[in-house]
């Protein structure tokens, strides 16, 4: 039996669905952000990055990389082992501080990703309340899915922001049954936020917890960063609150903030957070770094909401089919997975800008985009460039403008 086969099976079907996902090499210009090195097959070419998740380049910022450096010439560069095995290293328990104090919560627990977090963090919250009954957004990101599969509980799926769905889910639960409420406060791929104070009004009548995710949204929102909670001042009548260090903060690492005793049993139970090497103590200190410098400095969420801004106006003057977005976030429609992955390509090939396609399972089949992320350091220049580059692969693709792609859509 030639085990290869299988695997080599497996792929071909991605590449038959257009599935198939190819990685660009790509090496950052420390000081030059959003600008690159794309190491091609040609050789290597500078192009400047549009769809990173570094949202306010503060990978790059001197403090913070100050920080990193420092830490690591005094500390090294491993954490030594797992949270109960020597690897609860000082920084670390300053950045736990940091960010409980961020979210005004008791507590917080440091997971080594974002993705890790959720998983691990609703699987272990739903599986220590008794026959817990799991109502997730439709749009939840696939960390949440997972968390909720591995709880091994029931759950049942909400229409996407759809209150009086909700509403009618939780209103046919036992009131006795413990229940647990879990959404985004900012959908990356839509870009459209959830009715925060709407939620909460619901779990608080039916006796439900809440657990949302500001993965997209801390470090970008809120007078201090604390997200779309703070901003909206919800952070206090949300129960858990899961964010990420890779994001805006430009670092590595997930957490969950919430009541001292939740915080502590998820520390308890949690295979996903007691078995795992803890992040290292250069990386706490440099995400610690980057959360005190936004919760003083508005300066990044300031120039960066006028970039997205400077962004949607001069492609929507372009007859680019932008989708609606409140946020940061801006989505271009393509709807078909075969020319999105041929326009990134173009667009990096021909005009030295790096857009991932963002293709099914990522979105629904038909709603293929490329989703494009502004940071405060993308210029007038950059935009100009961005929008004469969509449309002239627009034209080469023939793929149809505003009007005709929302119509369809």
């Amino acid at each position: 039996m030639n085990y290869n086969d299988f695997f080599a099976s497996a792929l071909a079907r991605l590449r038959d669905e257009r599935r198939y996902r190819v990685f660009a090499d790509l090496e950052r210009i420390a000081g030059r952000f959003p600008h690159a090195h794309w190491h091609s097959p040609d050789g290597r070419r500078e192009v400047v990055i549009w769809c990173s998740n570094d949202y306010l380049g503060m990978a790059q910022h001197p403090k913070v990389i100050g920080a990193m450096v420092d830490v690591a010439a005094r500390m090294g560069t491993g954490a030594g082992g797992t949270r109960n095995i020597a690897g609860t290293n000082h920084p670390l328990v300053e950045l736990e501080r940091e960010l409980a104090d961020l979210h005004k919560k008791p507590a917080a627990l440091l997971f080594t990703s974002g993705y890790v977090s959720n998983q691990t963090g609703i699987a272990t919250i739903a599986r220590l309340l008794p026959d817990c009954l799991l109502l997730s957004d439709a749009l939840n990101h696939n960390s949440m899915i997972e968390g909720v599969r591995q709880s091994g509980c029931e759950k049942q799926i909400w229409r996407h922001n759809d209150i009086g769905h909700l509403e009618e889910l939780l209103k046919a639960a036992d009131p006795r049954r413990p229940k647990l409420i879990t959404f985004e406060s900012l959908y990356s791929m839509d870009g459209d936020l959830a009715p925060v104070h709407a939620i909460c009004d619901l779990a608080e009548r039916y006796g439900a917890m809440t657990y949302c995710d500001e993965v997209h949204a801390v470090g970008m929102y809120g007078a201090h960063g604390g997200g779309i909670c703070e901003r909206d001042n919800a952070m206090q009548r949300v129960d858990v609150l899961e964010g990420t260090l890779a994001k805006a903060f430009g670092c590595l690492g997930g957490y969950i903030a919430g009541s001292a005793e939740m915080v502590d049993a998820v520390r308890s139970y949690a295979p996903g957070f007691i078995f795992t090497t803890a992040l290292p103590p250069a990386i706490c200190a440099a995400a610690t770094t980057a959360i005190r410098h936004l919760k003083t400095s508005s300066w990044e969420r300031e120039r960066h909401q006028d970039r997205a801004a400077r962004v949607k106006s001069v492609l929507n003057a372009a007859g680019l089919p932008v989708m609606p977005s409140t946020t940061h976030i801006v989505p271009v429609l393509v709807g078909d997975p075969e020319k999105c992955k041929a326009a990134s390509d173009m667009l990096l090939a021909d005009h030295g800008i790096y857009i991932q396609p963002i293709n099914y399972p990522t979105v629904p089949r038909g709603m293929e985009r490329l989703r494009i992320t502004p940071s405060p350091y993308h210029d007038d220049v950059l935009v100009d460039h961005l929008a004469e580059a969509l449309v002239e692969v627009w034209e080469r693709l023939e793929l149809p403008r505003r009007g005709e792609a929302m119509a369809a859509e």
